[in-house]
């Protein structure tokens, strides 16, 4: 076991949010490297083989640029926000036949307001979306088993947006309407921020994933991939 990332890696988060500009950040890159993105790579090194033996289907890729760490340059474009840089560290463990962040993936979120672990699919394009309502609809013993599977809702609890009136195709007075009419089929486990400066982060993520395996299986499933 090994200890990633330190009360450093907070600091540095904390005054990058409180100098969110470019020359700030050219300045203090260095800084950058060595507490957040180092320490990032070495965990998501470390997630590999234990990734393998959870869902073997699902990369972690500790490349600089392009893998499991997600950018810290913010797109600024469509937004009012414009400030340059992401304030948190993303690190997202996609399936091996995902392209982006809509991708099926387990996914681990450090700021200093927030720590949390995040397993399923956010905002998965319409065919995708189709599936999934279509597997919970046909088959609802296998969705309700994923769902409240009681070591994953030990510690994940669903999240995301819906839409307010039930999808095309599915009444009303479906017994799974709130399921369906999610937009996202994701969840959530919030941690202690302090724990991610303990030995060992990497296995008690491990054991957050392993707990969502049924949740992430039906998703795989529905999507016609291998978990």
């Amino acid at each position: 076991m090994a200890v990633f990332f330190s009360g450093a890696t907070f600091e540095f988060l904390s005054l990058l949010a409180e100098n969110n500009k470019r020359d700030w950040f050219q300045e203090h890159k260095q800084q950058y490297e060595d507490v957040v993105r180092a320490p990032a790579l070495n965990f998501i090194e470390a997630m590999q083989p234990r990734l393998v033996d959870i869902a073997p289907h699902f990369v972690a890729d500790a490349r600089r640029t392009g893998g499991s760490l997600m950018r810290v340059y913010r797109d600024t474009r469509f937004g009012k926000d414009k400030t340059p840089y992401k304030t948190n560290i993303g690190i997202q463990f996609r399936h091996a036949l995902g392209k982006d962040v809509h991708a099926p993936g387990f996914y681990v979120h450090i700021s200093t307001g927030s720590v949390f672990v995040g397993v399923g699919l956010w905002r998965p394009p319409g065919e995708a979306l189709t599936r999934i309502r279509q597997a919970v609809d046909t088959d609802p013993a296998a969705w309700l088993a994923a769902r409240d599977d009681a070591g994953f809702r030990r510690w994940f609890s669903l999240g995301g947006e819906s839409l307010k009136r039930p999808p095309r195709g599915f009444s009303a007075e479906h017994p799974l309407l709130d399921d369906l009419r999610r937009k996202d089929f994701i969840a959530f486990a919030y941690l202690p921020p302090a724990l991610v400066e303990q030995d060992g982060f990497d296995q008690l993520a491990s054991d957050y994933f392993m707990a969502a395996t049924p949740f992430m299986r039906f998703l795989c499933k529905a999507l016609r991939i291998p978990f």
